[in-house]
């Protein structure tokens, strides 16, 4: 791929140093987020409509998280190569090409071997995107303005979430159930993705700040030293297992749930599922549960930026575990009301985003000092890596366990988090806005 020159000076004109957080988090997140919940969400039930088995559905797609574990090792070269503002744009470019590619692949004979390596480019460019993107918002936000915009930095990670797997999984299935093509509406949710991150790559060229202090590496600085330095300063922390600890068993329960969600309520009752429609798995999971999700998150957020995360880290980890129940008594009594699912499956997600802005904080608390972008990639791998392994054999586990003791083993997976929890020491006024609260 050509590309795209550092714009300093072009033709659309200067752009200042410091611009409203308004004008570029909204997009920058939803642009985060919309291939993340492409590889992570869209896929599954583009695979599930295509007649693979939930097996192999969670195996596969659990493989995807690998560039968000492994991303950590190029993350310093975002940092000492061209600036977060040029990563940025020049990656959104990248993954509208690969949507578009992945539309081009579902008419072809081998199309699952196809789209799944186009997934996998993808998969990279989102991730390296991400160490961009995050790395931006911590050189241009003071500390308790990020604590301040983490609720809106995830409002619209979660607006891109409905956009995916709300708006754009309702629509494959209504094209599908109108047309009779399950593959060429699916093309045309690509193509219309593909077409989303051109938009994106444009007015991003245009409007995101330069902040002074987003910088590439001086020429003739020993690249090497500056690698190895980023991960040593990182392991080297005394609290290094603790960290570790918290980062990858926080989600246990949830990483093996969000790859059977979907297949749950799209399953017939004779094998333990809801037997929901493609389009009302868009409204309920992709629709309704996002739009809690992200009330969620906001709630955090802004809970997080009155009184700090100390005060509020114990009913975040409440918050994110405790509404899995709701699960096994789906399960359980199969419930035809599509009012009920709807609100088991709201209130659980309020429950996951109000308790995960807690995690972005603590991620935040852990990669503050020079090379925060390398470090906060870092805490995002362990993140991926603690979603990857236990959602790659959760498939298989379900399909031995039926969804009803599937989803108690969830439950059950929740403790080490709560045990872990009791281990963190948190400033008692990291996240709080000067001034504000007790």
């Amino acid at each position: 791929m050509t590309p795209v020159p550092e714009d300093r000076g072009a033709a659309v004109g200067p752009v200042p140093a410091v611009r409203s957080p308004w004008w570029w988090i909204p997009s920058l997140y939803y642009g985060q987020g919309l291939p993340y919940v492409v590889v992570m969400t869209l896929a599954v039930v583009l695979y599930k409509n295509l007649g693979l088995d939930n097996a192999a559905i969670a195996l596969y797609t659990s493989w995807l998280y690998l560039p968000w574990v492994i991303k950590p090792l190029w993350s310093p070269l975002v940092d000492l190569l061209r600036t977060k503002r040029w990563w940025i744009v020049t990656l959104q470019l990248l993954i509208g090409a690969a949507l578009a590619a992945v539309a081009l692949t579902l008419p072809m004979a081998g199309f699952f071997q196809l789209s799944l390596a186009v997934f996998w480019l993808l998969a990279f460019a989102s991730a390296t995107h991400d160490i961009a993107a995050d790395g931006f918002y911590m050189l241009a936000l003071p500390q308790h303005e990020q604590a301040a915009f983490v609720g809106v930095r995830s409002v619209f990670y979660r607006v891109a979430m409905i956009s995916g797997q709300g708006g754009l999984v309702y629509a494959a299935g209504r094209l599908s159930e109108s047309g009779g093509d399950v593959v060429r509406a699916w093309q045309l949710v690509f193509f219309v993705l593909a077409l989303a991150f051109v938009l994106l790559f444009v007015w991003h060229r245009m409007l995101l700040p330069r902040p002074a202090n987003d910088l590439a590496a001086a020429p003739g600085q020993a690249l090497w030293q500056g690698f190895t330095q980023t991960f040593e300063s990182f392991f080297r922390r005394t609290d290094i297992v603790k960290v570790l600890a918290f980062l990858l068993l926080f989600r246990l329960g949830e990483a093996q749930l969000v790859k059977l969600f979907a297949p749950f309520l799209l399953d017939p009752r004779e094998r333990g599922g809801l037997a929901l429609t493609t389009a009302q798995v868009g409204l309920v999971y992709g629709t309704v549960g996002v739009a809690a999700l992200t009330l969620g998150g906001l709630l955090g957020g802004w809970v997080i930026s009155r009184h700090g995360l100390a005060r509020w880290l114990w009913a975040m980890v409440v918050a994110i575990h405790l509404p899995n129940l709701l699960f096994v008594a789906l399960a359980a009594w199969q419930p035809q009301s599509l009012v009920f699912i709807t609100a088991a499956v709201a209130c659980e997600q309020l429950g996951y985003g109000f308790g995960f802005a807690a995690y972005l904080m603590f991620m935040i608390l852990v990669a503050d000092g020079p090379s925060k972008t390398a470090h906060y990639a870092l805490c995002t791998g362990f993140m991926a890596l603690g979603m990857m392994l236990p959602g790659m054999l959760s498939g298989w586990l379900q399909q031995q366990l039926g969804y009803t003791l599937f989803f108690a083993w969830v439950c059950l997976c929740t403790l080490p988090s709560v045990l872990v929890a009791t281990r963190l020491h948190i400033p008692p006024d990291f996240g709080r806005k000067p001034g504000v609260g007790p």
